[in-house]
């Protein structure tokens, strides 16, 4: 090198580069570094400005033109400068000359370009990137030095060479153009209105607009770039609390953008289907006319974007096609649409590695430099200047390697969940049933974080090796064979590692097995948690969840221990590694030396790393493949093919909307069915009922009715007709199959949004046709009552509305679209008798007369209008005519054919209270709250840092001294890994160095001698008193370090199991206990997130991450420790760095905290819409609304992408300025140590042990913060979790008196004064109830919706406190007994039928205290038994919440459960309304029988099942209005129960 810069310079050898020479600056310092530099720093920042966007503005102010035209003059005089060089005599710089001038000519062009295009930028109404003017202007120091050195040596007026003159008159005049440079930035300084792009970023082709619609990036210059300057004003806002929404971010980049992403993938998607056609082609040597054809047809397809493809192309589809697309995997599409870019990145990985192990051999020259003793000062700053260069330059690559792979994951993560979105769309239910929602919801977040977390890994495959082997190879030249011991040790842990690693991760899929069964038993409590408080299963089901927990606990404990194991060997390993190396070293006869044993160290640390990470990173890579197959496997499955399920020709009669020639349809998907084997055990575990050989004709504007027992197949009707069924054989016609259905689902669907938007379902709001729907549907008061009328939220599922107006909602938006064809499956099950007349005349008689209407409905006295009846019985058609033909034929039908009265009945006056009262009785009672329901944003989000009361809670979880010991080993573990080090450091300062005798260390024959000396004089005990004294010491420190370390390890896995165990427990039992108003105000998922994510954060993923905070905190102070002791002077540098870094990490955590809420605020609704889609996949599909839905999926995915995407560049914000601390330490740290040594102060030893620890700072800086940060976020779910254990409400457990066993002997129940209301603030449900009903009484509820009816039942249970009044049950106030006591002895079938998951037997007798006889005649007398003997007895499975039984087959099986109970007071809550009437009139006989000498009390919308009880109980208003027999009230004529009987006769 000196060399080369005195024959560039032409200067002296010894001195090649000199600063100052003859009383100036040096001429080739001054020309390299005053010149060349700044003029390579002005091209540089100028090419990053060259790809700036255009601005719509297109003006620009006069100083553009000005610095364009100074920039291109520029470039001539350069240029003139070069010529000029060729005639000067006897020129010795003329290469530095040419060098000079070659680079100012390329960095004044480039710059010239980039100010041409910044001038059409957004940039044109400013000065532009601020560093662009400050390189233009460095260079003229220089330009000055040479003027004043040329005129100083009088090299101007004594020359006779023309080009000398010349050379000075081009310098003056360069001079003077930068003068004017200056001049003109000055002069042109915008106004206080003008925009600075570099105080906030730019909008892409707009105006700057709200924080929200700004894109980040956007013309950031590339310093702004690499050191996320970009970033400046987000955090700003987050250190102010001002990011409180998710559209306080910045909008994503283009390149990150939802759609743009899902165009690219599904365009990679199509290329490789098309390679994979001509592949397959080429194989099977196709005609080349039939492959051109193909080959032009894609063609001319892929043109039109993916979304007109999926519009326009769909019915063109070939089988063939068909199978290539399942043959295409995942991986290749994603290798097309993104690996070019990703494979680039490696080249990033690659340097900033290599830097990396410019750190341990520059601190080995700089060692070697200090204790020589010898060396010039120059070459120590030439280390140190290396050392800067090497670590800042490696920490920017590294950094920008981080920020592109995240980039990368964020646009897979984006198509893969966009992907199983739309395959969800358009997969029809049959099919889509191979998967459950809970497996379909886990694709889109636990495979998908797996694949993404994927692509950090793969660069690992490769860079792990690469470091190992390159370490190894440094270690050999540094201490030779030496270094084998300890990597014997190393490479026996990699194989424990992966068996342990391997462990773990078995353990772990076994433990959310575990987990998921848990989950999904709570969430079936969670929703059937009324039913389980009504029978008193708690503790039952308490048993039931502990015996998961427990099994959960199990693997936990595992996975916990093992991982104590992997702490201990890691944390141990650099300890144990650098012993067996320096004793084999020094016993061999070796002198250790500063710079040796500081370079041994640093390298070992680096070995470590890769032995330690790439089992974790092959099991990432694993696990990645594993979610993948699972990804594909999903997207394998075939489409929803309308055009080939429907029949393509047109009918005979072209009045006709539906026909069905020998259609037979299944339940069991068509690739299941062809296996006979399978189809028969899906058929035995589902009870799936098939549709054979039916033949209808249904022609437009007919009103048909379908009827048949439960489970004979109406529904099924209803979803072939809709092509959700697997068609068998024979033809389907639907005149509207392309426009779509207008459907009413049996069980409603409802969306969590408000009343107005379930009903115009994503169409355009029309005033009068929306007014006309909800008369229609008779909810004109119903929206009266809600706290912000059709603006009111309805909660999850519609929870807040109860099931009549669910069922009327629906109906309206189905009305509300405007179909040709209806589908209504049952609307008039779940609404009163005048609603029911309501909906018949002014809705399916009324707005829909003109419309096809298919209605399925037990209650058949309303279809007497219809056109056609079609009877089922068993999956077929037994007949289908006119009403007078079919309805006598379904037995117990009520002949009654008047309906004049039907206009009097929907005429009745509904008061606003009764309906308020209604929805608060149903399912509801939080209306003032409905307002503001919406996946609880204001329950979740809070604001601030996690409170110190929340850590306590921890604490104390984990137990006291249990933490405290934890801490101690922690401290013991630090201190002891620091005095080993320091002991290493006082061994080589204090034995006296002998001088070397230049022989080789690599010499194998000297290597072997020395090992037969030694164990010769081992075998004699000969070792030096001196060496054992230093390796005995060495050795203890060693030993007490694994002590210390296996301590912290296993007590820290122990205390983390400790917490988890109590904390569930807590809440477990907490949350049981909770009052049903809590219930019924808190979302389900909003719970169930409570048992799933935040358990799992506080029992597997908070212990880990405190963990890695508290030892890299440890491992932090004690590095600036061992530092400062060091090298006493770094204090004047780490004292202000250590300031700068508390506010650092206090600034960014401030953001980091409220972006990662915001994320997983984001992340909810995401999830909870895929959900809500899965649910009403039928609707979505029927109403044609599937490509707004995917839309809808785009926004909020993209809304979670954009607080996801502003989370990880935070990270990448603080994490380049924790490496830049991190290279001032080194940098400080090795030019302190070569002014001492030009000082003979240094001591190498000491130096090398500070420079071993600040090598690792920047790792730990980071380390520190980003665990305390995770640490923090982790430590949310406590605070979630300590909030539902501390501070929701619960019932009073516990009774003042003790009743006798044999109570209630009679069941005689008196309400006095009974007042109740939800709460505070909302009017009365039951007003000043007084009535009294005798033992044995059979008593039926009738009332307008809203009259407080189910509320009586709430009361009577206690499910609901009386604010007023008293109950008593045979003279027992039901307050002063125990609830268990008061719920055990009272038995209920409640209105909503709900069934767990599990055999029938379980469900009919949870508790075991019946018999099998017993329960098999309680089905028979239900009319259950035939089919729970198909799907296979008393132990036949029945599916999530009963799916796979009708409704009314539900609410029978309810039925059994009350007829096997032997209380004395029964409540029966509408139990019957989904059965026909048959049936219900059966079942009414059968419990009079049972329940001959016990209280009944009925609530039912049908007369008849109340017509035979003893007295009838009108409610009006949560007031007594009648209280008799029916035969007294029907006989009077002024009662209302009187109008009620008149209405239906």
């Amino acid at each position: 090198m000196a060399d080369f810069l005195a024959e560039l310079c032409d200067t002296d050898r010894s001195n090649p580069f000199p600063v100052w020479d003859n009383g100036s600056v040096g001429y080739c310092f001054n020309q390299l570094v005053l010149n060349v530099l700044p003029h390579t720093a002005l091209a540089f920042a100028s090419a990053c400005y060259l790809n700036t966007p255009r601005s719509h503005w297109q003006t620009f102010t006069w100083s553009w033109e000005c610095r364009i035209i100074i920039s291109f003059i520029q470039v001539a005089l350069f240029l003139i400068d070069v010529v000029t060089i060729i005639f000067f005599p006897n020129l010795q710089t003329l290469w530095l000359e040419v060098l000079v001038d070659s680079v100012a000519v390329i960095a004044w062009l480039v710059h010239g370009l980039a100010v041409s295009v910044l001038s059409k930028s957004q940039y044109g109404r400013s000065l532009g990137p601020a560093i662009l003017p400050f390189f233009a202007i460095i260079p003229a120091p220089a330009l000055i030095i040479i003027l004043v050195a040329d005129c100083q040596a009088g090299q101007v007026t004594c020359s006779d060479y023309l080009s000398s003159w010349l050379r000075f008159i081009l310098t003056c005049a360069e001079l003077t153009l930068l003068l004017a440079y200056l001049i003109v930035l000055v002069a042109s300084q915008p106004g206080r209105d003008e925009i600075s792009p570099e105080q906030e970023p730019l909008l892409q082709g707009g105006a700057a607009g709200p924080e929200g619609e700004i894109v980040a990036e956007d013309g950031a210059s590339w310093v702004s770039r690499l050191f996320y300057f970009w970033m400046n004003p987000i955090l700003k806002r987050g250190y102010n609390l001002q990011i409180t929404q998710p559209n306080d971010v910045y909008q994503l980049p283009p390149k990150l953008r939802t759609l743009n992403i899902e165009e690219l993938f599904q365009k990679s998607w199509q290329k490789c289907v098309l390679e994979k056609a001509a592949r397959k082609e080429k194989k099977q040597h196709k005609p080349e006319s039939d492959s051109n054809r193909r080959i032009d047809s894609s063609q001319n397809t892929h043109r039109n974007s993916w979304r007109d493809q999926q519009r326009s192309e769909e019915t063109q589809k070939e089988t063939t096609s068909t199978n290539v697309e399942k043959e295409v995997h995942l991986l290749s599409v994603l290798h097309k649409a993104f690996g070019y870019h990703y494979y680039c990145l490696g080249l990033l990985k690659f340097g900033g590695s290599m830097l990396g192990f410019s750190g341990p051999l520059l601190l080995n020259l700089l060692l070697s430099f200090m204790e020589s003793g010898t060396q010039q000062m120059t070459k120590g700053i030439w280390y140190t200047l290396g050392l800067f260069l090497s670590t800042f330059v490696g920490a920017v690559l590294l950094n920008q390697f981080n920020y592109r792979v995240m980039m990368v994951g964020l646009k897979v993560r984006s198509a893969i969940i966009s992907a199983i979105y739309r395959k969800a769309l358009h997969v029809n239910i049959t099919t889509l049933s191979k998967f459950s929602v809970g497996e379909i919801v886990n694709f889109m977040s636990i495979d998908t974080d797996r694949i993404v977390n994927f692509f950090p890994s793969f660069h690992e495959v490769w860079s792990l090796p690469f470091q190992f082997s390159l370490t190894l190879y440094l270690l050999y030249q540094q201490i030779g064979v030496t270094f084998l011991g300890g990597l014997v040790v190393g490479l026996l842990l990699v194989p424990l590692n992966k068996v342990i690693a391997t462990k773990i991760m078995e353990n772990n899929k076994k433990m959310l097995g575990h987990k998921d069964f848990r989950v999904r038993l709570m969430s079936e409590i969670l929703s059937g948690v009324r039913v389980i408080k009504f029978y008193t299963w708690e503790k039952h089901f308490i048993d039931k969840v502990n015996n998961y927990r427990e099994k959960e606990l199990g693997r936990l404990r595992i996975i916990k221990y093992l991982d104590a194991v992997c702490v201990y060997m890691w944390a141990a390993l650099p300890v144990v590694i650098s012993i067996l190396i320096f004793v084999t070293y020094t016993l061999l006869g070796h002198q250790l030396t500063a710079a040796k044993v500081f370079t041994a160290l640093a390298l070992v640390g680096m070995l470590i790393q890769p032995l330690n990470s790439f089992p974790w990173v092959l099991n990432a890579i694993l696990q990645a493949k594993v979610s993948l197959d699972r990804i594909h496997r999903f997207l394998q499955l075939s489409d929803q093919d309308l055009s080939t399920y429907y029949m393509a020709r047109e009918p005979n009669d072209p009045d006709s909307a539906v026909e069905l020639h020998d259609a037979s349809f299944s339940w069991i998907p068509r690739e299941t069915s062809g296996d006979p084997g399978n189809n028969q055990n899906v058929t035995m575990h589902d009870g799936s009922l098939e549709l054979l050989n039916l033949n209808l004709m249904m022609k437009q504007g007919q009103l048909i009715g379908v009827v048949g027992k439960v489970g004979c197949g109406k529904s099924s009707l209803l979803a072939a007709i809709l092509g959700e069924l697997s068609r068998r054989d024979g033809e389907v016609y639907v005149s509207t199959q392309k426009e779509g259905f207008g459907l009413a689902a049996q069980e409603p669907w409802i969306q969590f949004t408000t009343v107005r938007e379930n009903i115009l379902f994503g169409t355009k709001y029309h005033a009068k046709r929306y007014q006309e729907a909800i008369e229609a549907c008779a909810l004109s008061e119903d929206l009266n009552v809600l706290p912000n009328g059709d603006q009111t939220e309805v909660g999850e599922s519609g929870v807040t509305l109860s099931g009549g107006q669910k069922a009327r909602v629906a109906l309206a938006r189905a009305v509300y679209m405007q179909k040709e064809l209806y589908l209504l499956d049952d609307p008039l099950a779940a609404v009163d008798k005048d609603v029911a007349s309501h909906l018949l005349e002014k809705c399916i008689l009324g707005i829909l007369k003109d419309k096809t209407v298919i209605l399925c409905t037990h209650r058949t006295e309303f279809l007497d209008k219809a056109d056609m009846v079609v009877f089922l019985e068993n999956g077929k058609i037994v007949k289908a005519g006119t009403p007078d033909e079919i309805l006598p034929m379904v037995e117990a039908y009520p002949n009654t054919k008047k309906k004049t009265s039907i206009k009097k009945a929907a005429a009745v006056v509904k008061s606003p209270q009764e309906e308020e009262e209604e929805e608060e009785e149903k399912d509801k009672p939080d209306e003032q709250d409905l307002s503001v329901v919406n996946v609880g944003l204001e329950e979740q989000k809070k604001v601030g840092a996690v409170s110190l009361k929340v850590y306590e809670s921890y604490w104390l979880s984990v137990g006291k001294w249990l933490a405290f010991s934890v801490l101690v080993s922690l401290f013991l573990m630090q201190a002891s890994r620091n005095l080993s080090d320091w002991w290493l450091s006082y061994w080589v300062s204090q034995v006296e160095h002998k001088n070397r005798t230049g022989q080789s260390i690599h010499d194998t024959s000297l290597y072997r001698r020395q090992l037969m000396r030694f164990i010769r004089s081992h075998s004699k005990g000969k070792i030096s008193p001196q060496i054992k004294y230093y390796l005995t010491v060495y050795g203890c420190i060693a030993v007490l370090n694994t002590v210390f370390t296996a301590a912290r390890a296993f007590l820290f896995a122990y205390g983390a199991i400790c917490a988890a165990v109590i904390i569930h427990n807590r809440l477990l039992l907490q949350v049981l206990k909770a009052t049903i108003i809590f219930f019924d105000i808190t979302p389900i998922g909003r719970i169930v997130n409570r048992f799933s994510s935040d358990l799992y954060c506080v029992g597997d993923t908070l212990p880990f991450i405190l963990n890695i905070f508290l030892a890299t905190t440890y491992g932090l102070l004690g590095t600036i420790l061992m530092i400062s002791y060091s090298l006493p002077w770094i204090l004047l540098i780490l004292v202000p760095l250590v300031i700068l870094y508390f506010y650092m990490q206090r600034y960014y955590r401030f953001t980091s905290r409220e972006l990662k809420r915001l994320t997983a605020i984001t992340l909810s609704p995401m999830y909870a819409q895929f959900s809500e889609t899965l649910t009403g996949l039928t609707t979505i599909r029927a109403f044609r609304a599937v490509r707004r839905f995917e839309e809808e999926n785009s926004r909020r995915l993209e809304l979670n992408q954009r607080c996801l995407y502003m989370g990880n560049t935070a990270v990448q914000w603080l994490d380049i300025r924790l490496q830049m601390i991190g290279v001032t330490v080194v940098t400080s740290i090795a030019l302190i140590a070569v002014i001492e040594h030009g000082l003979k102060r240094g001591n190498p030893g000491l130096v090398g042990l500070a420079m071993s620890y600040a090598l690792s700072i920047t790792n730990l800086l980071s380390g520190v913060v980003a665990s305390f940060t995770q640490t923090e976020m982790q430590m949310v779910s406590v605070e979630r979790l300590d909030e539902y254990t501390t501070e929701i409400p619960i019932e009073p457990q516990e009774g003042i008196i003790e009743v006798p066993f044999s109570w209630p002997q009679h069941g005689m129940i008196v309400f006095k004064d009974a007042v109740l209301a939800y709460r505070e603030g909302l009017p009365n449900v039951l007003d000043g109830i007084n009535l009294k009903i005798n033992a044995g009484e059979k008593v039926g509820i009738v009332g307008r919706t809203g009259s407080g009816k189910s509320t009586l039942f709430l009361a009577l249970f206690r499910m609901v406190e009386l604010n007023e009044g008293q109950i008593f049950i045979d003279n027992i106030d039901t307050k002063r007994i125990s609830l268990l006591d008061l719920r055990s002895k009272l038995a209920i079938i409640p209105q909503d039928p709900f069934l767990f998951t599990g055999t029938v037997r379980e469900n009919l007798d949870p508790l075991s205290h019946h018999t099998e006889m017993e329960m098999q005649t309680v089905l028979r007398e239900c009319h259950l038994l035939e089919v729970t003997q198909r799907m296979g007895g008393l132990d036949a499975k029945i599916s999530d919440r009963g799916k796979n039984l009708s409704v009314g087959q539900r609410q029978l099986i309810c039925l059994a459960r009350a007829l096997l109970t032997q209380a004395k007071i029964l409540c029966i809550d509408e139990a019957t309304a989904s059965v026909d009437q048959k049936t219900d009139q059966l079942l009414q006989e059968k419990i009079q029988e049972q329940f001959a000498n016990k209280t009944v009390l009925t609530i039912a919308h049908r007369l008849s099942t109340i017509m035979d009880s003893n007295r009838v109980l009108v409610l009006d208003a949560g007031r007594v209005k009648e209280f008799d027999s029916p035969t007294v009230l029907s006989k009077n004529q002024d009662s209302f129960f009187y109008g009620i009987v008149h209405d239906i006769q």
